[in-house]
């Protein structure tokens, strides 16, 4: 059996799946953070977490450039530290791109019960993940390709929102109670704001099977990264804007919504126009492009797992006919689905950030490391003003890191647990592997 990916993405393609990998997180979960800090709290959260993820992003395209694995941060760290804190820092990875898309799923199925109510928003969200499975086992050509279109799709519609949202902007609907928490409400936006960049690194991911990437890997860091940042000042803006953030946070009901845009532009249309319908239609497209994305890092992180033998093997097998981890894609849906029933949306973004922040301080960590004990290793792209670059992202993924345990602390003993669990299964079956 095949254990070996077939390299076919081009420059476009892999911006494709930067942006895409991350674009749901601008029609939904970014408002959450609305309800724990209020406009000024999720702003400043998320200006100082733009600046880690520019500083992680030159860093991580270093790593990503020098060793071109789909392992991602398990292959860096386990080059760095050795092959345990390898198997921490991938499961940290791991966590974060199997548990964002049923997130995304649930956003999915938020958005097709608007246009279909008599459907529960759980069965869109199951047939999403299937279809899209079945996509990426077809082929990852295929599915970047499609990542593509549909990410171009969803940067139009968001271009478009803002056309219609901002002619209607006014400055005081920002400074309406901005700031109802004071400082905590910062620290505790803090991983709604990384919800509006998440998964980005994904690109690393996809470097067994991209052309040159020693070249490409780093402009599509950088292209995606620029491309991001203006989305999320934009979309921000243009929906707290219209009038003010509680109006994006609540429904009818009170309760914390998943969709925020249609609800910013009800409040110019009207829940019945053509402009709404369009936006909530159309909109789908950036829930789709994050979905279809973070599935195929997802595959490729569960892949090398397996391939190396930390998870079953059956894992790390590649179809004969597609040259893609076709098991590794139907375990992960099979996990997925499970996460759905919980129905916490909330909860299921802050497990997925947890391991998000795990991997940049350990991929941070890594990067200086190895400038010590490689010097002489190959390295396409270095990172700029190193090694102030990688402290900066190292410094404000910590501080991230102890807030977010600090207010969600049943989550954070949960994502430790299961971390801890991993790692003593994983010594004991190495273990007795050698015995």
């Amino acid at each position: 059996m095949s254990t070996h990916l077939k390299k076919s993405l081009s420059p476009i393609l892999l911006w494709g799946l930067g942006v895409g990998y991350v674009i749901s997180g601008m029609y939904f979960g970014w408002n959450i953070g609305l309800d724990k800090g209020g406009t000024l709290g999720l702003g400043i959260a998320t200006v100082f977490i733009l600046i880690m993820y520019i500083t992680f992003s030159l860093s991580y395209s270093e790593l990503a450039c020098a060793i071109p694995k789909a392992g991602g941060v398990f292959d860096y760290v386990g080059r760095a530290f050795g092959k345990d804190l390898g198997f921490v820092a991938g499961m940290a990875q791991w966590i974060e791109f199997v548990f964002a898309p049923p997130a995304i799923a649930l956003g999915i199925g938020a958005y097709f019960h608007i246009l279909y109510p008599a459907v529960d928003e759980l069965v869109f969200a199951i047939v999403a993940y299937f279809i899209f499975t079945a996509i990426n086992i077809i082929g990852v050509k295929i599915s970047a390709t499609f990542e593509l279109i549909i990410t171009i799709i969803a940067v139009a519609e968001l271009s478009l929102f803002a056309s219609l949202t901002l002619p209607h902007f006014q400055l005081q609907n920002l400074q309406t109670n901005p700031f109802p928490h004071g400082i905590e409400g910062i620290f505790a936006a803090i991983p709604f704001a990384i919800w509006f960049f998440l998964g980005m690194e994904g690109i690393a991911n996809v470097a067994e099977e991209t052309i040159d990437p020693q070249k490409n890997i780093t402009k599509a860091f950088m292209y995606s990264m620029a491309t991001l940042g203006l989305l999320a000042a934009m979309t921000f803006c243009a929906a707290v804007g219209v009038g003010g953030w509680e109006k994006v946070v609540y429904d009818s009901a009170g309760k914390v919504s998943d969709s925020p845009l249609p609800m910013a532009l009800g409040q110019i249309t009207g829940n019945s126009g053509l402009m709404y319908h369009m936006l909530v239609s159309v909109g789908l497209f950036g829930f789709v492009a994050s979905f279809n994305g973070l599935l195929l890092a997802a595959g490729r992180v569960t892949y090398e797992f397996g391939k190396v033998g930390q998870f079953p093997r059956v894992l790390g097998e590649v179809h004969p006919k597609f040259n893609t981890p076709h098991w590794a894609l139907v375990a992960n849906m099979v996990l997925g689905i499970f996460a759905l029933f919980t129905k916490r949306t909330g909860d299921i973004i802050t497990l997925s950030v947890f391991g998000a922040i795990t991997l940049y301080i350990f991929s941070c960590l890594a990067i200086i490391r190895l400038r010590k004990t490689e010097p002489d290793m190959p390295r396409p792209f270095r990172t700029p003003f190193y090694p102030i670059v990688p402290i900066i992202a190292l410094t404000i993924a910590s501080v991230a890191l102890v807030a977010m345990s600090y207010f969600n602390s049943k989550l954070a003993i949960i994502y430790f647990a299961v971390i801890t669990f991993a790692f003593v299964l994983y010594k004991l079956f190495n273990s007795s592997d050698k015995s």
